[in-house]
């Protein structure tokens, strides 16, 4: 992940749009109003770039390039957060108190307490924070500037004012910079004005009337990408002097909540709203029958941090960041953390079919002239080109430029680039001028056969240049779809001489002369087929856009097995309404000639039927797409707009990767909802439990420091959840966030546990006869315990579906955990503690009715969760 942070519309959404008048560097409007020499002497650059001395003081005196640090926290901030947990301020109140009163041991106990809850947190989450810096680190996105007179590939973060850099298609905008030149340069500002629409950018001085910052044509912004065209410029503004920078401090931004986040967020209110109910009752009724309000207040506020889930923002953490490492192993890297549920979630993928379906090894077969005849000539003016174009070079441009026997026969020193005019989705067409020997100008236009076929009037045949008839284009339109229904794909070739003249528009793509075609075949991948079954069989249906022709990509869907059925085209999704479009999406599966506003309106369509999509893409017209999919993934190899939006990446660009991504964040998923279905139901059943104890006893249930004891040790246990093993079953399918499901358990499940705390009840007070304040203790150590062991025990019931230690084993340190805490809630009341605790002996009786009570629970609670399964509730 790039160490800038890009505002982008996916992650970030602007609350207002910044006014003409809004505050804007002067530096930069210095540049915009004045011609680039002005430009470059200001900022003590030249065109041969700065020296490596000229950096390093520069970044010593402006910092690096960043509008925010990376994601993650250092470790004193870390410290912070464990250090202001519930559980930890309550016990560090109480052990002042304890001190204060005199109770030296029982302050002591409860320091050492804070001292193990404060370093167990502490400790886990800097190891999950340490193997995300790491993870993020594996993703760069650079810039390629001139210094020492050379270009050099440079991390974003390094760049200085008074940096040259070169811009091309694909490129994230790496700073604010001033254009030195440019050459049909169009840019998406979309992330600062959401305007969808590329601008044209170019290097002439703007009126020094103009200050609005979206409107200068000269100046490009951080946070902006090139859609198409090239263009050198010099760095003017950096890291938090940019207009991004600006706005990140004057406009409030809002983080887009994915499902998962708001999942979590309900339930943390919802036990809110638990321990706000709970805790006044509480309070009141131990106050009113106990007469003692300090102690009341102390239980009161001790039940409060029972109830408060402190361990889930570390589940979380943890769950995720494990998530993310395993996946790492597996060729998956996880820039957003969050994302990984949403990619568990995901049962809609759309991705594009060139070397995630097809190999990506493109090979040129045939080169053909009019006639359909085999022609070097034709060949030749394909690689001039490919080898004068200075955009993002694709497979095919690569697989021309493979022919390089052509330069034996076409003397490439002796041609010399004119201008260009680059590839742009609307045309589907890049031309290159070149000069030729006898000196005149060449214009060399490559593209999709229909857009070459209708600018043709002449077509070229033995030396002669004839006027093309219809027969020749209907032989040409029949062997085009013959050669793309068997998976080639085919590109017009066609020229047009001029007498020299400085500069050459897309209005000069006219009146051109047709050469022939070039073919290409990129055979399926042999992975994808299985990759696409095993998808189907996780419950993820395969939807396939892409800008190729129809034909080509029916035979690719045929081959890997997916039924190409009815193909909705480009130019009928631009006609369709947004209604009319949400109803077709979902029952096709193949989308051919698509734009890349086309794709981002099926991906949202599909939203709108309520699935939650992912979008697999790494071409520059994948951007839309990927920011409004739930889950945007691209590959290491992706253009810069592609890997800065995306939310995962692939280190091997195949489906067969991505679905052991799929299933690994299925497994963190499952892990968090058994804390989250955990605490939940255990909290839901202790309200009745503590508010009935309060409403019927003369003594508190339990004093404060057994019940922040309680918790400690219960936390201590569930550390080891991320590590849990995961039923096959409970990955099979999508797993989208259900509070609906999560409210059914915790009413049937909750109930369980209350049943056995007025079981202890009666047992405490009618066997062994705890019925006074005398025998408190006696009463309070029992409940102690039960409490204790059956928290511990049901992690192993809630966890899997099927019937616990028979049918499906924890993971060994779950179990390990799970015997130990259960080990030193039976040993507490025996050990040095025990009287700083409040503890007293059990008699020998308690025990065989103990374990009568842990097995009966565990009976009933399994038979609960078999009837709510039964029922398809949970």
């Amino acid at each position: 992940m790039p160490s800038i942070s890009v505002i982008l519309p996916k992650r970030f959404m602007p609350a207002r749009k910044a006014s003409p008048g809004s505050d804007l560097s002067e530096q930069i409007l210095r540049a915009a109003h004045g011609d680039a020499a002005a430009a470059l002497a200001a900022l003590e650059s030249r065109p041969a770039g700065l020296t490596q001395e000229e950096v390093e003081a520069r970044l010593e005196k402006h910092g690096p390039n960043a509008v925010a640090k990376d994601e993650g926290h250092g470790r004193g901030a870390l410290l912070v957060k464990a250090l202001l947990n519930p559980l930890v301020i309550l016990l560090s109140v109480l052990a002042v108190v304890s001190l204060l009163t005199g109770d030296a041991r029982a302050a002591i106990v409860m320091a050492l307490m804070v001292l193990l809850g404060v370093s167990l947190r502490f400790t886990q989450e800097s190891r999950a924070d340490s193997a995300a810096k790491k993870l993020r680190a594996m993703i760069k996105v650079t810039a390629t500037a001139v210094r020492d007179g050379g270009p050099r590939e440079i991390p974003l973060a390094d760049l200085v004012p008074g940096d040259v850099v070169a811009l091309a298609a694909g490129d994230m905008v790496p700073a604010d910079v001033r254009l030195l030149a440019a050459k049909d340069l169009f840019v998406v500002q979309g992330a600062l004005t959401g305007e969808s629409m590329p601008v044209e950018k170019f290097e002439a001085v703007e009126p020094t009337s103009l200050r609005s910052a979206v409107d200068l044509r000269n100046v490009c912004f951080l946070g902006t990408s090139v859609e198409s065209g090239s263009g050198t410029a010099v760095v003017v503004c950096t890291g938090e002097r940019t207009y991004l920078g600006s706005l990140a401090r004057a406009v409030t931004t809002q983080q887009v909540q994915t499902a998962f986040d708001r999942g979590v967020s309900r339930f943390t209110w919802l036990m809110i709203r638990f321990i706000a109910v709970m805790v006044p009752l509480v309070f009141f009724i131990n106050g009113l029958t106990k007469h003692d309000w300090k102690e009341a207040f102390f239980f009161a506020l001790a039940v409060a941090v029972g109830l408060t889930p402190e361990m889930l923002p570390m589940i979380v953490t943890v769950c995720l960041t494990k998530g993310a490492m395993l996946m790492a192993g597996k060729k998956v890297i996880v820039k957003r953390l969050h994302s990984i549920q949403n990619l568990g979630a995901m049962n809609v993928l759309c991705t594009d079919k060139t070397g995630t379906l097809t190999a990506d090894h493109v090979v040129l077969e045939r080169h053909c002239d009019v006639q359909l005849e085999e022609d070097d000539e034709v060949l030749a003016m394909a690689y001039l080109n490919s080898h004068f174009q200075t955009g993002l070079k694709n497979v095919l441009d690569r697989a021309v430029l493979a022919h390089r026997e052509v330069e034996r026969q076409v003397p490439i020193p002796e041609y010399r680039k004119v201008d260009e005019i680059p590839f742009d989705f609307s045309r589907r067409l890049m031309s290159v001028v070149v000069a030729l020997p006898d000196g005149k100008h060449r214009l060399i236009c490559k593209g999709a056969p229909e857009e070459v076929f209708r600018r043709c009037p002449l077509f070229e045949h033995g030396g002669e240049q004839l006027p093309m008839e219809q027969v020749l284009f209907d032989d040409l339109r029949i062997e085009y779809e013959r050669l793309s229904a068997e998976g080639f794909r085919v590109l017009g070739v066609a020229y047009r001489d001029f007498e020299p003249k400085e500069a050459y528009s897309r209005a000069d793509e006219a009146e051109l002369v047709l050469r022939g075609y070039v073919a290409f075949f990129d055979p399926p991948k042999d992975s994808a087929r299985p990759a696409i079954e095993a998808l189907h069989h996780h419950g993820i249906a395969v939807k396939v856009l892409t800008g190729d022709n129809e034909a080509v990509s029916r035979k690719v869907c045929r081959d890997v097995g997916i039924p190409p059925g009815q193909v909705l085209l480009g130019s009928q999704v631009e006609t369709m309404s947004e209604e009319e479009l949400a109803g077709a999406v979902e029952g096709t599966t193949l989308f051919a000639r698509l734009a890349p506003g086309h794709k981002q309106r099926v991906v949202a369509a599909l939203q709108r039927r309520g699935h939650v999509v992912g979008f697999l893409g790494d071409g520059i017209n994948d951007g839309p797409a990927l920011r409004a999919a739930d889950v945007g993934v691209s590959v290491d190899s992706a253009a810069d707009i592609a890997k800065e939006t995306a939310d995962l990446i692939l280190l091997e660009k195949s489906l067969l990767v991505l679905e052991e991504g799929i299933l690994e964040g299925r497994k963190v998923f499952a892990n968090i909802l058994k804390y989250i279905r955990m605490g939940a139901s255990s909290n839901f059943g202790n309200m009745f439990s503590v508010l009935g104890a309060s409403a019927l006893l003369p003594f508190v249930p339990m004093a404060p420091l057994q019940i922040l004891t309680n918790n400690l040790l219960y936390d201590f246990s569930q550390v080891p959840i991320p590590t849990d093993e995961v039923d096959p079953e409970q990955i099979s399918k999508p797993r989208p966030w259900s509070m609906k499901e999560i409210t059914k358990f915790i009413v049937f499940i909750g109930p369980c546990s209350s049943v056995f705390d007025y079981t202890t009840y009666a047992m405490m007070w009618f066997i062994f006869r705890a019925v006074d304040a005398a025998h408190a203790p006696l009463f309070q150590t029992g409940w102690f315990v039960e409490s204790l062991l059956t928290q511990t025990l049901i992690i192993h019931i809630i966890r899997t579906n099927k019937i616990p230690f028979l049918q499906s084993r924890a993971s060994v340190p779950l179990v390990f955990t799970s015997l130990i805490i259960m080990a030193v809630g039976i040993w507490l009341p025996y050990s040095p503690f025990a009287s700083a605790l409040g503890f007293v002996a059990l008699p020998h009786g308690y025990w065989p009715l103990l374990l009568a009570t842990l097995f009966l629970y565990v009976l009933l609670t399994q038979a609960v969760k078999a009837w709510l399964l039964r029922r398809a509730w949970i």
